[in-house]
């Protein structure tokens, strides 16, 4: 039980080292390239866990060697004191890495950031399935069986033929007092969600821009995912066009083109149209660039999609206005101007990495 309470203390402090850190790792994309299935490798410093260390034979020191009740205790022979001893060749200490699930994250997250649960509408088409185990049977896998009620059958059996003897109370379980799990499958209905992602890819975003987009998706899915069952990703890139990507093209493609945001809200609707009714489905479709649209013309196409197809359907529209510089920057003044008082529509300056933590705050505080 001891030592139950020691590595609960052990979590809370690791706990305590992520969220003082997590604005760092928010800007930093090694976190992503650590990510498993279901959690993800945090560097934290290391830490160190209290525990006996044993030196070796007649070294001295309390209990040992010569000496009076009194008498000083020095640092022991043939160690060295600060600061001494020739240089090595080995590595120095490294930060200690922990594994902490993506739910864990995301709930440190919230808390950080102060993030209130989503209120999902709707539910998924088809719905989800999970075993149970109800009750047991006689028979069954080896895997299933349930050791408790097989000794109990067996006893039972053994003391109403007389066969048992407290003095040598040995039990022996024979095949018919074999018991084992049932299980079945139930239905679960969950709500669903997608989340459409775009992104500028003409030749005035760059590499940095991308990344930073990058990091930005992980941690919306890293959120988004704790708050539905089922949750659905699409990717679409565009420059002077656009067209649906999986996510490895989505984050590493880059064009030379002119750039037509309204290409990419085209396509958006036509994915939604398509695929995602909004009676069933929670939509956050999130779009990301430099600022830089081909011509006014194409931004009033942009406002009209916006408003007639897109905002209707979402739950939340993201727009994520990444610093470039070759990027005007005027198309989130377009969008204030035009959805200043909109409440789904949401959006987020982001100058560099150490904008990250602040820029998911304001995507995901509204709770949408």
């Amino acid at each position: 039980m001891k030592i139950r309470q020691d590595h609960n203390r052990f979590k809370e402090i690791v706990r305590g080292r992520i969220k003082k850190e997590l604005r760092r790792y928010m800007a930093n994309g090694e976190l992503i390239g650590r990510q498993g299935q279901k959690e993800v490798r945090i560097p934290v410093p290391r830490i160190d866990i209290p525990r006996f260390r044993y030196g070796s034979k007649d070294q001295g020191g309390v209990g040992q060697g010569e000496g009076e009740v009194g008498d000083s205790l020095g640092d022991g022979d043939g160690q060295e004191g600060p600061g001494q001893g020739e240089a090595g060749e080995q590595e120095g200490a490294k930060e200690l890495e922990l594994s902490v699930t993506l739910d864990e994250l995301a709930e440190i997250m919230a808390e950080e950031l102060e993030l209130p649960n989503i209120q999902p509408r709707g539910e998924q088409r088809i719905a989800s399935t999970r075993a149970t185990y109800r009750g047991l049977r006689p028979v069954g896998p080896d895997a299933l069986r349930h050791m408790k009620r097989s000794y109990k059958e067996a006893l039972k059996r053994m003391i109403s033929t007389g066969e048992y003897d407290p003095d040598n109370p040995v039990v022996i379980p024979r095949r018919e007092d074999m018991r084992y799990r049932s299980w079945a499958e139930e239905e679960i209905p969950a709500t669903n969600a997608v989340i459409v992602y775009m992104m500028d890819v003409s030749g005035s975003m760059g590499d940095e821009q991308k990344e930073i987009v990058r990091i930005e998706s992980f941690w919306i899915d890293t959120w988004l995912r704790t708050q539905y069952r089922g949750i659905e990703s699409r990717y679409i890139i565009h420059d002077a066009t656009a067209r649906e990507v999986d996510q490895h093209t989505f984050f590493h493609t880059r064009e030379s083109g002119g750039t037509m945001i309204s290409s990419a809200y085209r396509l958006c609707i036509d994915i939604l149209e398509a695929d995602y009714p909004a009676s069933e489905w929670n939509i956050y479709p999130f779009h990301f660039s430099d600022g830089d649209n081909w011509s006014v013309d194409d931004t009033a196409q942009c406002i009209q999609l916006l408003r007639g197809g897109i905002l209707p359907r979402a739950n939340m529209f993201g727009y994520g206005q990444v610093e470039s510089p070759y990027g005007s920057g005027q198309f989130i003044k377009d969008l204030r101007e035009h959805f200043g008082k909109e409440e789904r529509m949401v959006l987020s300056e982001i100058k560099n990495r150490d904008m990250i933590f602040d820029s998911i705050k304001t995507f995901l505080g509204k709770g949408m």
